[in-house]
């Protein structure tokens, strides 16, 4: 370090002793910057105003900075200052005018840093009252004036006006104080003139007091022009006018002056000190003649009327007949309808017609030409000459009628029978007018008359028959002199409206069943296409849409069911635009045979099995009742079986009479049974447990011999039984109860004669 900082040391003291300083970097920032009007932002006019601007700038060095302020007004630079100074920039306006006012702003620029102050608007009010001066006060017509309007100590953009009484006349702009202008009057008399002037101010403008006024007379010049017009009354067509525009009280010099001679706007002669001018008059002629003079400013004019009497009237070409065709006979007729009769016989016109084609030629009648009329277009004139006066018509055009064409007949939109339609005729050739007319069959009906090549003939009819759309015809005529030309007769499609809607169901109702197909047909009267829908009743949406050129449709349901069952119509529509509906047809689905066949053999299969049941229980309870009397014979007391046997061989009548009433007694019992019963019996099928039944029997008693006589009586005897499981009847609803039956027979007496049982199984007969 000790050599680098030896070099630093000799080069400092090298560049010192050399009387140079080093330039150091100074760092800065503009801090803030205001501008300021003093004494205050309004003020009147002449006060001294100054616009101070103030930069506030922190530097690091010592070094003054180059500072540049400019300042503004209303965006324009109006003042600009370089310095080094860190003062404010004061920017005075002595005497400040009404021009000063405005916004005002600075901007200083530092190194190429700027920043801009806000801005302050100054408001100066009060100008100067405005100074007139003329250069003379007394002046004869077109002499010269000098005026001059100075807006004293004012400065900016300034427009003065000059006035004459209270009529602005001059208008000038000016960048100084004051205006100067040139004034002229055309007439005598005593003039006071006077200004003012408006200072600019961007977006406004202040306008000034009025001036004083200074006063000019001015005095007639004595040169007047005079015009003298020859024969003054009484003037008639191809008279002659002679004319003259001359000066009175003529100046010495006429050099600056200037005569013109005019009729309205046409300009007929002009000259310095006199003009002549001569015409042969004309009707046209009447109305004012003008000598008109001008010297400088002043203008002085002298007028005169003139009436022409008109000799003839112009002459007017016409036609007749006023229609003609291609080859017709016409007649031209030129004629002037007024004249002057005291100065013009009618005879002493003579009339001409242009041009004199050879198809033309005059008659004995004056004005009056025929010929045959061409096959086109031809313009026509004439003139009428009397006196050396010539007038010529107007041109008339005649143009040759084209014969009609055989017109067309035509319909206009739809035809729907019973309302109205349109039919249309027209041709395609023809002069208008053209009458045209609508006949139906040899009937005329209407007439209508073409006059404009946008007009159609249009007829309204009304049909109550598809078939009478062939009887009208149309004719066609613009002539006059010759037939109608007729059309062919009117072809088109006619709409019947719908009418009569049907529906029909096939096969029939009384035979629809379930699995069947019908075809619900639906038939109307009127014109097709027409659009069928068949609907049923509860069911918004169509079941079926179709649209045919057939006036009956079918719409088939296959496979019939239950659900099908309802209520069904159809509706119609074609072109007519009118719906109808067919009446309602209620359809009822039946239930198919096999069906039938099913409940009935199910019916029949539960009546046999109920059937079969009965006989299985009878003979099941029969069973047992044998099974009973079987245990009821056997004897009660110790006997021997041999007599036992035979007393019942003695007794086998009273048995079997006890046998029928037992089977009565039961049979009575099972018909009693309540309905339920087969249920009963099937839960007692179902139970485990065996039910125990319980038949009483009687038996008559053996006949005792030790007692006599025999006493009647019988004896009970209880027999316990068993029911089968399977066709034993059901005990649930009459529990604990016993089948009882009580024969009661009269205690015959025993024959011990009788025969001797050989087999004891007779006497087994079965206790029903």
């Amino acid at each position: 370090m000790g050599p680098v900082l030896l070099l630093i040391s000799t080069l400092l003291s090298s560049y010192f002793h050399s009387g140079r300083t080093i330039d150091v970097p100074t760092t800065f920032t503009i801090r803030n910057i205001t501008l300021a009007i003093e004494p205050n932002t309004d003020v009147i006019r002449d006060t001294n105003v100054t616009v101070r601007c103030k930069a506030i700038v922190s530097s690091s060095g010592e070094q003054p900075l180059s500072r540049s302020y400019t300042i503004y007004k209303d965006s324009y630079e109006v003042y600009t200052k370089t310095t080094s100074s860190s003062e404010d920039l004061l920017y005075p306006l002595p005497q400040a005018r009404v021009s000063n006012t405005g916004k005002y702003k600075c901007k200083i620029d530092i190194e190429g840093r700027q920043m801009v102050s806000n801005s302050k608007k100054l408001t100066v009010t009060g100008l100067s009252r405005p100074m007139f001066h003329i250069n003379k006060g007394v002046v004869t017509e077109g002499e010269e004036v000098t005026a001059r309007c100075a807006a004293p100590q004012e400065t900016g953009s300034i427009f003065f006006y000059f006035y004459e009484d209270s009529k602005e006349i001059v208008e000038e702009r000016v960048s100084s104080n004051q205006a100067e202008v040139k004034l002229r009057f055309s007439s005598a008399g005593i003039r006071r003139i006077h200004c003012d002037y408006t200072v600019l101010i961007t977006p406004d403008s202040i306008k000034s007091s009025e001036s004083n006024i200074a006063t000019v007379s001015v005095k007639e010049l004595f040169i007047t022009p005079v015009l003298e017009i020859f024969p003054e009354y009484n003037i008639y067509e191809g008279d002659r006018l002679d004319i003259s525009c001359t000066i009175r009280n003529s100046p010495y010099s006429s050099q600056a002056v200037n005569l013109f001679l005019s009729q309205g706007t046409q300009l007929l002669s002009n000259g310095n000190s006199k003009v002549n001018y001569s015409m042969i008059a004309l009707a046209k002629d009447s109305g004012e003649f003008e000598c008109r003079l001008e010297m400088g400013n002043v203008v002085k004019v002298a007028t005169k009327m003139v009436s022409v009497t008109e000799l003839f009237s112009v002459p007017t070409l016409t036609m007749s007949p006023a229609e003609v065709f291609p080859g017709d006979d016409m007649r031209l007729t030129c004629r002037s309808e007024n004249h002057a009769s005291e100065r013009l016989h009618r005879d002493e016109v003579t009339y001409t017609i242009y041009p004199l084609e050879s198809h033309l030629s005059a008659s004995r009648q004056a004005g009056v030409f025929s010929g045959k009329t061409l096959l086109y277009d031809f313009n026509y004139t004439c003139t009428a000459q009397a006196k050396g006066i010539v007038k010529r018509s107007r041109i008339l055009t005649v143009r040759p009628k084209v014969s009609v064409s055989q017109p067309k007949i035509s319909l206009l939109g739809k035809v729907i029978v019973g309302r109205p339609f349109e039919i249309r005729c027209q041709s395609d050739r023809g002069s208008l007018p053209i009458n045209y007319t609508l006949w139906r069959k040899n009937n005329w009906l209407n007439t209508t008359t073409v006059k404009l090549p946008d007009e159609q003939a249009v007829f309204t009819i009304t049909i109550q028959r598809s078939d009478e759309i062939s009887q009208f015809m149309c004719e066609a005529q613009n002539n006059l002199h010759a037939n109608g030309i007729l059309s062919k007769s009117l072809n088109g499609t006619v709409t019947v409206p719908l009418s009569d809607p049907k529906l029909t169901v096939n096969p029939s109702l009384a035979d629809i069943a379930e699995g069947d197909h019908i075809h619900l047909n639906c038939a109307i009267r009127g014109t097709w296409p027409v659009t069928f829908k068949w609907y049923r009743t509860g069911i918004a949406q169509p079941l079926y849409t179709t649209t045919s050129k057939q006036t009956s449709m079918d719409f088939q349901i296959p496979s019939l069911g239950s659900q099908d069952s309802g209520t069904y119509y159809c509706e119609a529509i074609n072109d007519a635009n009118n719906l109808v509906r067919s009446p309602s047809v209620t359809i009822e689905v039946h239930m198919a045979m096999w069906k039938k066949a099913v409940i009935v053999a199910a019916c029949l299969l539960v009546v046999a099995v109920l059937v079969l049941l009965l006989v299985l229980r009878f003979k099941a309870k029969r069973g047992k009742r044998e099974a009973a009397a079987e245990l009821s014979v056997k004897p009660s007391s110790p006997k021997s079986d041999d007599s036992f046997a035979v007393n019942l061989i003695h007794d086998k009548e009273v048995y079997n009479a006890a046998t029928v009433r037992v089977d009565k007694a039961v049979t009575s019992v099972w018909s009693e049974r309540p309905a339920n019963a087969a249920s009963d019996e099937e839960s007692s099928v179902a139970s485990s447990e065996p039910d125990v039944e319980y038949t009483e029997v009687v038996h008559p008693q053996p006949a005792d011999p030790a007692r006599v006589p025999l006493r009647k009586g019988t004896d009970t005897v209880y027999s316990e039984l068993q029911n089968s499981p399977q066709g034993a009847a059901d005990h649930h609803d009459y529990q604990g109860s016993v089948e009882y039956a009580e024969l009661n027979a009269e205690q015959l007496e025993i024959n011990h004669t009788q025969p001797e049982v050989n087999n004891q199984q007779d006497l087994l007969v079965p206790v029903d």
